[in-house]
This record gives structure tokens, C-alpha cells and sequence, in this order.
């Protein structure tokens, strides 16, 4: 069965390169544009990964997190962010964060690659 990921991001065009990136790869794709939405979804479905912004409206990906940890909801998570500042970094890694990588430093065949590597 296929390895189901949310990608929580609020720039639609990079949400939609990485869905049909990772659809292709074999995976089972789902995106919303901002934290709220995204928690709506995580707190009724399974997911194997979430992809996961952290500027974004109405909700932004730290409180995703948050709220992530504070359910105790176990999902491996990516984050995909323009903020490059060690305190981001360790915040997000605090809040259970696998990864973090700088979008404009990263292309989106690195990250489906690194997506593969994790759900091995």
C-alpha cells in the first residue's frame, strides 16, 4: 500500500510541484495552503509524513507542531522553510521535526529523494 504524506504549505505552485513530484514517485499525496487546515487533516487521518511549512496563514507550522506534539500525534515530519536561523532550526527540531531544509536551497527532486530515503 502506498505511503501516505501531507504537504502543509502555503505557496500553492511549490505544493503543487512537490504533490505531483511524489505522486509519481508512488506516493499518496494530499496538500493544504496554511496550519489550520493542515491540523484539521492530521487530527482525522493517518498520515506517513507531513511536509511542513512554517510561514504560513491563519496557523503557522510551529503551532502545527504544537499541536502535533501536544496529541501526541507521531507522524515523521519535514520541514520545508525560507527561515534559515539556528533558533528556528533547533525550535523546530524541538517541537519533533525529522528535518529541516531550506527551500530556496533545496530543489524538489533533493527533497523527494530525502521523502524516499525516509519512508524506507
Amino acid at each position: 500500500m502506498a505511503k501516505k504524506i501531507l504537504i502543509i504549505e502555503d505557496e500553492k505552485t511549490l505544493a503543487r510541484a512537490l504533490e505531483h513530484k511524489l505522486t509519481r514517485s508512488g506516493y499518496m499525496v494530499s496538500a493544504v495552503f496554511n496550519g489550520e487546515d493542515g491540523i484539521k487533516r492530521v487530527q482525522k487521518e493517518i498520515f506517513d509524513l507531513i511536509l511542513l511549512d512554517l510561514i504560513m496563514p491563519k496557523v503557522d507550522g510551529f503551532a502545527v507542531l504544537a499541536v502535533l506534539k501536544a496529541e501526541n500525534i507521531m507522524t515523521p515530519v519535514i520541514v520545508l522553510t525560507n527561515l534559515g536561523q539556528e533558533h528556528d532550526m533547533k525550535q523546530a527540531k524541538e517541537f519533533g521535526a525529522k528535518d529541516f531544509f531550506i527551500k530556496s536551497n533545496t530543489s524538489i527532486a533533493s527533497i523527494v529523494e530525502h521523502v524516499t530515503e525516509l519512508l524506507k
